[in-house]
């Protein structure tokens, strides 16, 4: 009974702070977010929740820019951006490409201007290949969106996706099952919310419960609070990291 009283006290106490924060945290600075599937992993995992510095990308003033933080988005950053297909969801990816970068992949290896990449933060959880998916651009197939085929009629010049002003290409670090750039096109530059900065709770649950809370939900809290929260995530801190060439390249 001991451990069932703490159990529940263990999860009021966190979700209290989960209400505090998306009561106050949705602010013009830090906004709450979970990680609802793999695409990224294993930088960030499914169930990971996170704080979003929304000050770092956003639009400097003549003055404001000389005394707050703000960063320009760069080739390796970890952004949240409201989906393009739907903005009223909104997606982690890394940022691969800026605007007028060509970008292409060959064996699931990706080429930035015609040099290819080396990318130790990726992984790849199927042994073939996909024709689409893992030699990119080619002819639409599988679930290729509009914004996508759109992509693929309009930015494409000798074989490479040419990324077009203002906006960016991105691309999850689990290449072979991430639903990205390759598939609903490129994330307009005022759809980019911000970076992650910490994730300050990962519990491990499945994505229907991270995006549609449900009682199942709530009991599995009440019961596995301590056995399924990823300890050792607990204010981890996340960080991008700038994109290196392939050694000979």
């Amino acid at each position: 009974m001991r451990n069932i009283a703490e159990s529940v006290r263990a999860f009021i106490a966190e979700w209290t702070v989960t209400f505090v924060i998306l009561l106050f945290g949705t602010t013009t600075l830090v906004q709450a977010f979970v990680v609802p599937t793999s695409s990224m992993e294993s930088t960030v995992m499914t169930g990971d929740h996170m704080l979003v510095d929304k000050l770092s990308y956003a639009p400097a003033g003549a003055i404001g820019k000389h005394l707050l933080p703000y960063t320009p988005l760069q080739r390796g950053d970890i952004i949240v951006f409201r989906w393009p297909p739907d903005p009223r969801q909104n997606y982690v990816k890394r940022l691969i490409g800026m605007p007028g970068d060509r970008i292409r992949v060959a064996n699931k290896e990706v080429y930035l201007n015609g040099r290819k990449l080396y990318e130790p933060y990726t992984q790849h959880i199927f042994a073939g290949t996909e024709f689409y998916r893992d030699n990119f651009p080619a002819e639409a197939v599988g679930p290729v969106m509009p914004q996508g085929r759109e992509m693929l009629a309009n930015n494409v010049v000798n074989g490479e996706v040419v990324v077009p002003p203002d906006s960016f290409f991105a691309m999850g670090d689990n290449r072979d099952n991430s639903l990205d750039s390759r598939y609903w096109g490129f994330v307009p530059r005022d759809n980019i919310i911000g970076k992650p900065f910490i994730i300050w709770w990962s519990y491990d649950a499945p994505t229907e419960d991270l995006i549609d809370f449900s009682a199942r939900h709530f009991i599995d809290l009440a019961q596995n609070f301590f056995g399924k929260t990823r300890w050792p995530r607990t204010l981890l801190l996340v960080r991008g990291q700038p994109l290196h060439y392939a050694q000979g390249q």
